[in-house]
């Protein structure tokens, strides 16, 4: 399932550079970038805590095959669009808005299908494992899509990508039925009550899933607004934001690698917020440099340090979250953490239309260091756990 994984979700990093930049070559526009990553992730925000239900009810197996195939169709055809020269930017978000419906019922499953393959105790390393697959594939897709980008055109990018769900689907096919967790027959309406009330009762939940929201609404605008800083900032072309996504990528595996080291480490949360911090600053040192080298340094460490804090909110809330629960509570926080995402992109795409980009990504490093603070000083429940 790990390589089945990694396999798509390179394909998927080609298709996200290869759309970032024809996006952004279409428009000429950071508004109209926002707007597709807005519409790329708002379903997540929208559907997410029905496909949590429908992921507690259903063989979660069968519900990621779904939503494969739904990601497959988009990836074909947006290659066949482009490369009969039919392609325009509102048909690119509207097969944005689509594969994120198909991920909102898709990203719950997934997540609750991970404690059920491992232990309890290796459920962070798990967790690490995943996210290094997924941040690999990060520096691997992004240097194929460049070469396929230079060498054989945009449309292979996505082509690509479409064949790469066949590994995840064959890994879903040759998996064992994963039946429902839930056994109680309550109603959906009942089911997402339940999983609500859960996420309100248990200590610490609800401000990890309101942290969830704010380090991605905050932290995500530096990697959604790459192109901008390679074209308008560095005055340098495709293959230099393709350099940027995958050095992110390999910042991210270090990061991943680093939280699969700390398993027995005591006060996860403290480390989180610290992290954070730290996140902060380098948003900040970020948006200041004027030098590639200096800002691929930069990057590499934004990389290592927000996947870190991912991996560590994500293990929190995986370690207090029985498994007949997991699915709702893995879609409330779905809905939070890819939420913020969307709104983020939205904010800062919509003030770049009066502040440059790095103006706009150093204000989100400030508020990064504001937020951090107020939960280790003001706010301490994330503090302690």
């Amino acid at each position: 399932m790990w390589i089945g994984a990694c396999t798509s979700s390179i394909g998927t990093w080609m298709q996200k550079l290869a759309q970032s930049w024809l996006v952004y070559e279409l428009t000429n526009s950071a508004w109209m970038l926002a707007l597709d990553a807005f519409l790329g992730e708002i379903p997540i925000f929208l559907l997410s805590l029905i496909g949590g239900v429908v992921a507690d009810r259903m063989d979660r197996r069968k519900l990621l095959l779904a939503s494969q195939f739904v990601q497959l169709t988009c990836a074909f055809t947006l290659a066949g669009l482009l490369a009969s020269e039919m392609i325009r930017v509102e048909i690119v978000f509207l097969l944005s808005f689509v594969v994120g419906c198909a991920q909102a019922f898709g990203g719950p499953a997934y997540q609750s299908i991970i404690p059920s393959l491992v232990p309890k105790e290796g459920l962070q390393n798990a967790i690490a494992l995943n996210s290094i697959q997924f941040n690999l594939a990060r520096v691997i897709g992004p240097a194929i899509g460049g070469v396929a980008m230079a060498q054989l055109g945009a449309a292979w990018c996505f082509f690509l990508n479409g064949f790469s769900f066949l590994a995840v689907i064959y890994s879903l096919i040759v998996l064992p039925a994963r039946l429902p967790a839930a056994t109680k027959k309550e109603s959906p309406v009942d089911a997402l009550k339940g999983g609500l009330a859960f996420v309100r009762e248990r200590e610490a939940m609800v401000p990890l899933i309101v942290l969830a929201f704010l380090m991605t609404f905050l932290g995500l605008p530096l990697l959604t607004f790459l192109p901008v800083i390679a074209k308008d900032v560095l005055h340098l072309g495709r293959d230099a934001y393709s350099t940027l996504l995958s050095i992110s990528g390999i910042g991210s595996v270090s990061g991943a690698l680093i939280v699969a080291g700390m398993n027995n480490v005591k006060h996860k949360g403290r480390a989180a917020l610290l992290l954070l911090s730290a996140m902060g600053l380098l948003t900040i040192g970020f948006s200041a440099s004027r030098n590639f080298w200096l800002t691929c340094f930069l990057l590499y460490l934004c990389g290592a340090v927000l996947m870190s804090v991912f991996a560590l909110v994500m293990s929190l809330v995986q370690t207090i979250t029985p498994d007949e629960m997991r699915g709702r509570v893995m879609s409330v926080y779905n809905v939070a953490f890819r939420g913020g995402m969307p709104f983020g992109n939205l904010v800062s795409g919509r003030m770049m239309t009066f502040f440059s980009a790095p103006e706009i990504l150093a204000a989100n490093g400030v508020l990064l260091i504001a937020l951090s603070g107020y939960c280790l000083f003001v706010q301490r429940k994330i503090a302690r756990v």
